[in-house]
Order: structure tokens, then C-alpha cells, then sequence
């Protein structure tokens, strides 16, 4: 397989991984022949940032898009990894991800959970925590997110699953930020099983993106999200 195709690309990355690292091809901004191109190549997990885009590919998939001339798949898993709007929740819950990544606060966790109980789901999340330098990124400040696990709120979660974290490094040259703050989202998942040891099913470290995935391997992560590295420049 060529290595300048999407699928010479992805077996690249999927060479680099660990067995036990989950890739999740971040496909926001990329046409549905690039995801078809991935999907033929075995990827199954793909990543969105936007309610709408996520709609119409999921729509496209179910016209056949995916994989053309083939039966509709029914093994794609969505995950939603980008800010997500109060007001977008509903449309987001309809379209049934398979693990909405991007949490960042109490509030927009709440509201998950009682669309999901409206819907008779359980929907799996991931909580935003933020340890990076730059303020423009969101989630829980690791002070919050230790308050919430050690005051156990997520006992009055209804229909959510929160299986575990996510967080990003520091937009830096500096490796040894990149590796601090990626030691910092380890620590603090290992801190909130030490406060809560029946948190069932707290197993996922999402971290690590084309630039810096090698060191977020090496820090603890077991999900990482790749686009430049698969599909190659975004397409606005």
C-alpha cells in the first residue's frame, strides 16, 4: 500500500501504537471519500467536532457513503471531540455517539444526562479536564475535577457514564511542558481511582494528537486522536 495514500498513512500511525491504544481518526473537516478510504482500511472510529458535520455524515453514512457497494455499515463509532454548546446537546444525543469526549463542566454534564434519561440511554462521556497554558482551552481545572470525585456527585448521574478523561498538552515546542502536562492529566486520573475505588469502568485516558502522541503514549494514554497524520491538511 502506497504511503502517501490515507490507508498507507493509517497503518502508519497503527504500526506506531501500542495494541492496547485505541485510535480514533479525527475525520472533522474531511469529505466522506476520505472516511471511506479509512473505513476500507479498517478504521472504525472516527472523531467530530461539530453537531451539524457529525449529522450529515452520519446521514451519509447511512446512505451507503462509507463504504459504497457494500452493505450500510453498522460498526462506525462516532466520538464527539470538540466544544460542545448547551444548545447542540439534544441534536448530538440524537444522533447516538458512541462517547462524547469533550465534558468541560458540571453543567453540560447534567444536561447530557437528562437528555440521555429523556432518551432511555446511558451515555458514555469523557471528562474535559484542563492542564494546558493556554486559556482558550476548556474543561475542569484539576482542582474542580478532584472536588467533584471527592464530593462523589457523579452518584447523581442518571443516564451518563463517565469513563474516564481527556485533556490536551500545551501548544509548545517545549517537550518537557508537552510531557508535564500529560503527567499531569496521568496523575490526575490515577488520584480520582485513589478516591474512588468502585468507580466502575474509569479506564480511558484520552490524550496525544499527531504532534505529540509519542510522548502521550509514554505518559499513560490509551486513546489517542490522529488527523493531520491520516488524512493530511484539513479541508475548510
Amino acid at each position: 500500500m502506497a504511503a502517501d495514500t490515507i490507508a498507507g498513512r493509517l497503518e502508519a500511525v497503527r504500526r506506531e501504537l501500542p495494541p492496547e491504544v485505541e485510535l480514533v481518526a479525527v475525520s472533522k473537516f474531511h469529505p466522506m471519500s476520505a472516511l471511506a478510504e479509512a473505513y476500507g482500511a479498517g478504521q472504525r472510529v472516527f472523531g467530530e467536532s461539530r453537531v451539524q458535520e457529525l449529522k450529515s455524515k452520519v446521514a451519509a453514512t447511512l446512505a451507503g457513503e462509507m463504504a459504497p457497494g457494500a452493505p450500510v455499515p453498522d460498526d462506525v463509532r462516532w466520538h464527539f471531540i470538540g466544544h460542545l454548546q448547551r444548545n447542540k446537546v439534544r441534536q448530538l444525543l440524537a444522533l447516538r455517539p458512541a462517547l462524547i469526549e469533550s465534558v468541560d463542566s458540571t453543567e453540560l454534564l447534567e444536561l447530557i444526562d437528562s437528555e440521555a434519561a429523556r432518551l432511555g440511554i446511558v451515555q458514555p462521556v469523557l471528562l474535559q479536564a484542563h492542564v494546558a497554558r493556554e486559556e482558550t482551552k476548556t474543561g475542569f481545572s484539576p482542582e474542580e475535577m478532584l472536588e467533584y470525585f471527592t464530593a462523589r456527585k457523579f452518584e447523581n448521574l442518571r443516564a451518563t457514564h463517565i469513563c474516564g478523561l481527556m485533556g490536551m498538552a500545551s501548544n509548545t515546542d517545549d517537550t518537557e511542558r508537552v510531557r508535564h502536562d500529560f503527567a499531569t492529566l496521568r496523575d490526575l486520573k490515577r488520584q480520582i481511582e485513589a478516591l474512588c475505588p468502585d468507580l466502575r469502568g474509569f479506564s480511558t485516558l484520552s490524550m496525544g494528537m499527531s504532534h505529540d502522541r509519542g510522548i502521550a503514549v509514554e505518559e499513560g494514554s490509551t486513546m489517542v486522536r490522529i488527523g493531520t497524520d491520516i488524512f493530511g491538511e484539513r479541508e475548510y
